[in-house]
């Protein structure tokens, strides 16, 4: 072997150890050519050396822990040939992709040209091949990005060029730990709404001489909006509505939190309002930041009609008159969680025959029209005045109004909690909880 191709096998391990090994891209213009010419650089990159630089960069960025192995050289005349291996994990963005922890290994072989102790030309062929389950699998979802801008005696190898074929390997990686994502997402999400539908009550009460009626939507799989009816002494009913701040299993779990703490404090605790206030001790201490519960908790004697109720900052209910009349019931208290040492104001009406009650969730009033008017609580009380009992369900002449406010292919922001309840007559007095019947939840709302 002459001296020539000696210095020149030389130059290529200097070259292999200081710029792919320690990653020192800026020995670039020690060992290539101001005019160098790079014909297997890919697509979109700058051309000569600026463009090599960009090259390593974009790897060493990707896998931080490249390692370059240097297997075989072989000289004649100016011409050096050499095989080459590279491995490392993906921990970086790639080309948009994000870190898919793939752990990649390629090897090649790459042809210099040189002429005075600079390398003037390159060409690289790699194996990057991808497996017959990337194959399948791209094949199946429509395919893997393509650059088609190369050579076409480089489109037409057998060999995928390195750079196209780790885009390919990594998306279609990323992709396939998406899809399993979302498959899991949504194997929880279907257990979240199992486990949170068995928290609501399965049945309505049935109250000699009232009605009571549902309607409960989630805006996603689960939701934080609540209602439950607990059963006291004295065949007196607690009516509870509430709504935890946010959306889908974050306040599902706070949902689910406050109902247990209810139900527990109800047992040793009458009075709406101090219930209240021993439920929003509890809470302050463990209740995540920035995050809240409204409540109203009622408890009606449906004997006498006494309802006496005490609200922790939920939407006002709306009380219609046999009369036609409609108003609100107002009684002062923050938000569950907020502040330790918060009191609860309580208050009392007594229902007549004829009057009816509407609690609900923020859902309601605040959904959008497409012209992003807000339903609103003064036309809901506007509605609550208008309808007529015989004319059917308050809740279905409300969801019925709502989706024409809303227009079709509403798509809705917040959950929507309705219930109603309805003195339809004056009880005998030996009223107890006589029984139950079927709940109405989701698109097709009704009353018992």
């Amino acid at each position: 072997m002459s001296e020539v191709e000696e210095k020149n096998k030389a130059l290529v391990r200097r070259y292999y150890e200081e710029v792919w090994s320690k990653g020192n891209v800026a020995a670039i213009d020690e060992f290539m050519a101001a005019d160098y010419v790079p014909h297997s650089l890919p697509t979109g990159l700058q051309p000569g050396r600026k463009g090599l630089k960009q090259m390593i960069n974009t790897y060493r960025t990707a896998f931080p822990d490249l390692k370059a192995t240097l297997e075989d050289i072989f000289a004649e005349a100016e011409m050096v040939a050499f095989r080459w291996s590279v491995s490392g994990t993906h921990l970086g963005e790639w080309l948009d992709i994000p870190p898919t922890s793939y752990h990649a290994r390629a090897t090649g072989i790459t042809v210099f040209r040189i002429a005075n102790g600079q390398v003037v030309e390159s060409w690289t062929s790699t194996d990057l091949s991808p497996t017959e389950e990337e194959l399948r699998w791209l094949t199946e979802v429509g395919g893997w990005p393509r650059s088609g801008d190369g050579p076409s005696t480089e489109r037409d190898t057998p060999q995928i060029q390195i750079w196209d074929g780790l885009t390919r390997s990594l998306t279609w990686r990323y992709r396939l730990a998406e899809a399993r994502e979302r498959e899991r997402i949504e194997q929880e999400l279907q257990v979240a709404r199992q486990i949170q539908q068995e928290l609501l009550p399965e049945a309505t009460p049935k109250l000699e001489g009232w009605e009571v009626a549902t309607y409960y939507q989630p805006a996603r799989e689960v939701g934080g909006d609540f209602y439950d009816f607990l059963e006291l002494s004295h065949g007196r009913l607690g009516l509870v509505v509430g709504d935890a701040t946010g959306k889908g299993i974050p306040a599902a779990l706070m949902m689910s939190t406050n109902r247990g703490m209810l139900r527990a404090v109800v047992q040793s605790v009458e009075p709406p309002g101090q219930a209240l206030g021993r439920i929003n001790e509890g809470l302050v201490s463990d209740i995540p930041p920035n995050t809240f519960i409204t409540c109203f908790y009622a408890i009606l004697d449906p004997k006498s009609g006494r309802l006496v109720y005490a609200n922790a900052g939920h939407n006002l209910p709306c009380r219609r008159r046999y009369d036609g009349q409609a108003d609100e019931l107002r009684a002062r208290g923050m938000p569950l969680g907020l502040m330790p040492g918060t009191g609860y104001e309580e208050k009392e009406v007594v229902l007549e025959s004829g009057d009816s009650m509407l609690f609900y969730s923020d859902g309601l009033v605040e959904a959008h029209s497409p012209q992003r008017q807000m339903f609103g609580f003064p036309h809901l009380r506007k509605l609550v005045a208008e309808h007529d009992a015989e004319e059917g369900s308050l809740i279905e002449f409300l969801t019925n109004e709502l989706r024409s406010f809303t227009g079709e292919g509403w798509e809705q922001e917040d959950d929507i909690t309705i219930v109603t309840l309805e003195r339809t007559m004056s009880p005998s007095s030996a009223v107890t909880v006589a029984g139950v019947a079927t709940e109405q939840r989701g698109a097709e709302p009704g009353s018992t």
